[in-house]
């Protein structure tokens, strides 16, 4: 305690006794009305208390609420514009709505007319290959026809050749006869595969039979057994060969 404190405790009595008077004066100005006192620091400002809510939501939005805002700002945009001119500006986006949904219908249209020029299209080439089929068939059973009646002639040859009598030579019409079948495979592009003695093997037209002694050199063909044939380009049968083993020229 000071100097002064010691010389007069009822003055400090009496300051104790103010201060407590004026605390008792300010806390009956600030009770709430339910007892309980309020410290000058914890009264809110209204405005402060809007601000509050609008950072909220806009905490919210940021979230991912986007609709929310797009909504808020089509509000505040209505809210703020002439009645007239948003009258003018729907009008306008309902003209536009109105020619989209027209372009829209004519895509449309011209879509299934496209999908049905499509099916159209789909179904003429289906019915052009059968008709190629058909006549690729047609024409293989003419062609077929055709060499068969030509070969007719051949057979007959043969025949008038069996039926002469047994002691008369028959060898020149035999020749004859193969001379004509020899012509129709002509016509036909059918070459003969008979290769000389002495050539390579050509794997791809002739077919090895076996090896044997010859004096040909070893390995090429020492003769043919059966020629082969060739019909535009394709060998449609191989010729039979023998190859020499290169051994039948030695003493």
């Amino acid at each position: 305690m000071t100097e002064q404190d010691a010389s007069d405790p009822a003055g400090a009595a009496a300051d104790e006794t103010g201060a407590t008077a004026d605390a008792t004066e300010f806390d009956g100005e600030a009770d709430d009305g339910a007892g309980d006192p309020v410290s000058p620091d914890e009264v809110i400002d209204p405005d402060e208390a809007d601000a509050d809510v609008g950072d909220g939501a806009d905490a919210a939005d940021g979230e991912g609420n986007f609709e929310a805002v797009a909504d808020q700002d089509l509000i505040d945009r209505v809210a703020e514009s002439d009645p007239e001119s948003v009258a003018h500006e729907l009008a306008a986006l309902r003209t536009r709505v109105d020619g989209l949904e027209e372009q829209l219908d004519a895509r449309e249209e011209e879509l299934d007319d496209l999908t049905e020029k499509l099916k159209r299209k789909q179904a003429e080439f289906q019915n052009y290959k059968k008709r190629m089929e058909q006549r690729r068939e047609e024409e293989k059973q003419r062609a077929t026809e055709d060499l068969v009646s030509r070969l007719l002639d051949v057979r007959d040859n043969l025949q008038r050749a069996l039926e002469q009598d047994e002691d008369v030579d028959i060898r020149g019409g035999v020749e004859s006869t193969l001379r004509s079948f020899d012509d129709v495979l002509d016509q036909e592009n059918v070459a003969v595969v008979e290769p000389e003695p002495g050539e390579d093997v050509d794997p791809h037209r002739h077919e090895v039979l076996v090896r044997v002694e010859s004096d040909q050199p070893e390995g090429s063909i020492a003769e043919v057994h059966r020629p082969g044939y060739v019909m535009a380009d394709k060998v449609i049968r191989e010729a039979q060969v023998t190859v020499s083993d290169g051994s039948g020229g030695e003493e």
